[in-house]
C-alpha cells in the first residue's frame, strides 16, 4: 500500500496560500519563507501528479483539482487540531465564562465553539449574549473570562482585533417603498450599535425614516423584514436566504464598518481560558484572511476598553 501523501504541515501551507490569495502573503502570516512555501507547494503537487495553483497573475487560483483537496485539507487541520488537543491536553477541566453579542454567537462562533468542546469534553462552557454595553459593564464586575464586543474600528487600542464586520442594507424583494416615502427600519432596541449606525446614515444623507418594528431579538427581526415590515442593518455574511441588500436600489448611504474584539479578564486566566481564547483567535482570524482583505490585524495589549459599540 502507498503511503498517502498529505502532511499536516504542508496541508497548513496550501491553506495559507489559498486564504491570503498569494504564496508571498501566506509565508508572512504562518512565519515561513517565501521559497520554503513554494517548495511545499511543488512537494504536494509531485506528490499527487497534479497541478493544484495557477500561478498566472498576481493571484493565484485553485485548479479543479486544487478546489477538490481544499475541502479536504480542511477536514483533515480541523481532525488534527482537535487530536492534538484530546491527545496533548486530555485533562484540561474547569469552567470558562464567555460574553458575546448573540448574531456574532449565532453566525461565527457556534462550530468554533462545538470544536473546542469535542477536543476539551471536561471544560464547561458558560455563553451569554447580550448587547455590548450589558456584556461591558457585566465584565468590568468580573463576571466573564473572556469577551468578545463591538466598537469603532481603530488601531491600537486593547483587546485583540479578530473580525470586521461589513454592515449593508437588507429587505424583502417584496417591500414596496416610493420614494419620497421614509424610510420603514427594522432595528433592535437602543442602544443597538445598528441601530446607532443606519440612523446617523440616514440623517446624515438627509432621507426621512420611521420606525417600523423593534425587537431585541435577531429571529424576530429577520421574521418582520421576511414579512415585508421593512429594512434593517446586517453584516453582509449575515443576510439570510430570502432577503436581498437594497442599498443600490434604493440609494441609501453607505454604512460604516463595525470591528470585533476579543478581550481576556485582567489577571492569570485558567489554562482552559486560555485555550478558548487561542481557539478564537486562530479561527476567526483564519475566517477573516479567508473572507476579506479588510479584516483588522491582531491588536495587542489590554488597555482599557475604548471606542464601543452597543450591540
Amino acid at each position: 500500500m502507498q503511503p498517502l501523501p498529505f502532511d499536516l504541515d504542508v496541508l497548513r501551507t496550501f491553506v495559507a496560500v489559498v486564504d491570503n490569495g498569494s504564496f508571498t502573503r501566506a509565508a508572512q502570516r504562518i512565519n515561513r519563507a517565501q521559497p520554503t512555501v513554494s517548495l511545499q507547494i511543488k512537494r504536494l503537487e509531485d506528490s499527487l501528479g497534479c497541478r493544484l495553483f495557477d500561478r498566472e497573475g498576481r493571484e493565484v487560483q485553485l485548479t479543479p483539482h486544487g478546489e477538490i483537496l481544499l475541502n479536504y485539507a480542511r477536514q483533515m487541520l480541523k481532525l488534527g487540531n482537535e487530536a492534538r488537543a484530546r491527545v496533548m491536553e486530555p485533562d484540561v477541566s474547569g469552567t470558562v465564562r464567555l460574553g458575546t453579542p448573540e448574531d456574532f454567537a449565532t453566525t461565527h462562533l457556534s462550530e468554533i465553539l462545538a470544536q473546542f468542546a469535542r477536543a476539551h469534553p471536561q471544560v464547561a462552557l458558560e455563553v451569554n449574549c447580550d448587547f455590548t454595553v450589558n456584556l461591558l459593564d457585566d465584565f468590568s464586575k468580573g463576571h466573564y473570562d473572556l469577551m468578545l464586543f463591538k466598537r469603532e474600528p481603530q488601531g491600537p487600542g486593547g483587546g485583540i482585533g479578530v473580525w470586521r464586520e461589513i454592515l449593508d442594507w437588507a429587505a424583502s424583494p417584496r417591500l414596496v417603498l416610493s420614494e419620497d416615502a421614509p424610510v420603514p427600519l427594522v432595528l433592535s432596541p437602543v442602544p443597538d450599535v445598528y441601530r446607532k449606525r443606519a440612523l446617523t446614515a440616514l440623517d446624515a444623507a438627509r432621507r426621512p425614516w420611521r420606525i417600523a418594528y423593534t425587537s431585541p431579538s435577531l429571529a424576530g427581526l429577520q421574521a418582520a423584514v421576511q414579512a415585508g415590515l421593512g429594512i434593517t442593518v446586517l453584516p453582509t455574511e449575515m443576510v439570510p436566504a430570502g432577503l436581498v441588500s437594497v442599498a443600490v436600489q434604493l440609494n441609501l448611504p453607505k454604512l460604516p464598518d463595525t470591528e470585533i474584539v476579543l478581550y481576556r479578564a485582567p489577571g492569570v486566566l485558567s489554562r482552559a481560558a486560555e485555550l478558548l481564547s487561542d481557539t478564537i483567535k486562530t479561527s476567526l482570524e483564519r475566517r477573516s484572511a479567508h473572507a476579506s482583505p479588510r479584516t483588522p490585524e491582531p491588536i495587542a495589549g489590554n488597555s482599557p476598553l475604548p471606542g464601543a459599540d452597543h450591540r
